[in-house]
């Protein structure tokens, strides 16, 4: 069975510690380098798989196939996606994946284009994906320029490399006519970014119970794999009252904005372990009428985040006990009790990890070591976070090319030999699902859920 080596349990526990949400930042988490025992099974398959000339031969058509996907690249990078506004691209992408070769790929009810690749029957069902969305607001100028070397245009990287990845596969697995032995599940979702709340992959997982597997492409350097999902509730909190005039109604009626900050101070005193690693932020606040009115509104938002759910909720109770409090001493303040606060949940991303030890992990490192790539495990927030939280094996990796400026209007990537990235990728799919009459399937079947 596989294992995970003496030298990485204390590795993978300052990896937890380290590891932070960074929503679609996941580009730069720390990481720490990993010696994760790749089980004999595993070991087999891909010398196998890399041994054979047919593979040989589809490597070498992704490394052929590199120019035409950066026109894909640029093509889906000019097309506008923001947050709850993807459905264009979502269009173009899927225009692109009918005629790579998935005729019966559609758009579900969210908005992902969902197109699935058969295997030879009784394998596993493997999700590879990348996400639709950016940062980016309706209007920002995603026109592609070339300087220097680099792609320059918001969001070419993060993630739109990756989409123009799943395309590249889509063609050199039909066109080298390769049959694997589950199939692959092809999917550009909506929903990563922001306040999209992981709603695409929400969607995926609760109407396809039988995926047993994720991998997801995101900007990330040559053998990083992220297995650790950090999980996130956002909260917007507002508090209302009977306003009045500064000096005329002073005395008589409580600040809203006073009672924010009342809240703000205690929120700021709340204590979280750093182990496992929890945190907090005030992120936004906003309220009032004018310099000389006694605010009668005000309102902020909060973001916890913590590599363990158990923390999360801890912290966010105190968190909510400290609003509670801050609307009590207010009232008491004035001797008034008309001074109230509401909370929403507006952001909720669950979490976990995949174990180092699990195939899915070992696929990657076994891969990564056959294009030359020491392992490095990190965490972050990610579509992944939504099959950890199942319990589904999920590993995010990297599609090639060296980007830079991740949500920033300077965001660009060098696609220099990038198609060594979109290589190593596709090895850890294809060991997973298998290759009719080169290697096996190591993606476990799960027992199918219910709904």
């Amino acid at each position: 069975m596989p294992r995970l080596s003496r030298a990485l349990r204390p590795v993978f526990l300052a990896l937890a510690a380290l590891c932070t949400a960074h929503g679609a930042q996941a580009q730069n988490p720390p990481a720490v380098q990993a010696q994760v025992v790749v089980g004999p099974e595993v070991d087999k398959a891909y010398a196998q798989l890399m041994a054979s000339p047919r593979i040989q031969k589809l490597m070498d058509a992704v490394k052929a196939d590199h120019e035409r996907s950066i026109d894909d690249l640029k093509a889906l990078t000019e097309i506008e996606a923001p947050p709850f506004k993807e459905h264009k691209r979502a269009e173009a992408f899927l225009a692109r994946m009918k005629a790579l070769g998935l005729p019966h790929a559609k758009i579900d009810a969210e908005g992902n284009v969902i197109g699935l690749r058969k295997g030879t029957g009784n394998g596993p069902v493997l999700l590879v994906s990348a996400h639709l969305d950016t940062v980016f607001p309706a209007g920002t100028d995603v026109k592609v320029k070339e300087h220097e070397g680099r792609l320059h245009a918001p969001g070419i990287a993060d993630d739109t490399r990756g989409l123009a990845v799943l395309l590249s596969w889509l063609k050199v697995l039909n066109d080298n006519r390769i049959q694997t032995v589950g199939d692959l599940m092809f999917v550009a979702n909506v929903g990563e970014e922001e306040l999209g709340n992981l709603r695409g992959m929400k969607a995926i997982f609760r109407d396809h119970l039988d995926i047993d597997g994720m991998v997801g492409l995101e900007p990330s350097a040559p053998g990083s794999v992220l297995i650790l999902g950090t999980a996130s509730h956002r909260w917007e909190v507002t508090f209302q009252g009977p306003g009045g005039h500064s000096f005329g109604a002073f005395g008589q009626v409580p600040s809203a904005i006073h009672g924010m900050g009342r809240a703000i101070a205690k929120i700021a005193d709340v204590r979280t372990p750093s182990f496992p690693k929890t945190t907090f932020t005030v992120g936004t606040v906003g309220g009032g009428t004018s310099v000389n009115t006694i605010a009668p509104d005000a309102r902020m938002a909060i973001d916890i985040r913590s590599d363990d759910m158990a923390s999360l909720l801890e912290t966010e109770k105190k968190i909510l006990a400290a609003v509670d409090e801050a609307v009590a001493e207010e009232n008491k303040r004035w001797n008034v009790s008309t001074l109230s606060a509401s909370v929403k949940l507006i952001g909720d991303r669950p979490g976990g990890r995949t174990p180092p030890d699990s195939v899915i992990v070992e696929a990657a490192v076994r891969s990564n070591a056959a294009f030359g790539h020491r392992t490095l495990l990190r965490g972050g927030s990610t579509d992944a976070n939504v099959p950890i939280s199942l319990g589904i094996p999920a590993i995010i990796i990297g599609g090639g090319g060296k980007a830079s400026g991740f949500h920033s209007l300077s965001e660009s990537i060098d696609m220099t030999d990038a198609w060594k990235g979109a290589q190593n990728s596709l090895a850890t799919v294809l060991g997973l699902v298998g290759v009719q009459g080169v290697s096996p399937a190591l993606l476990p079947k799960r027992a199918v859920r219910t709904k």
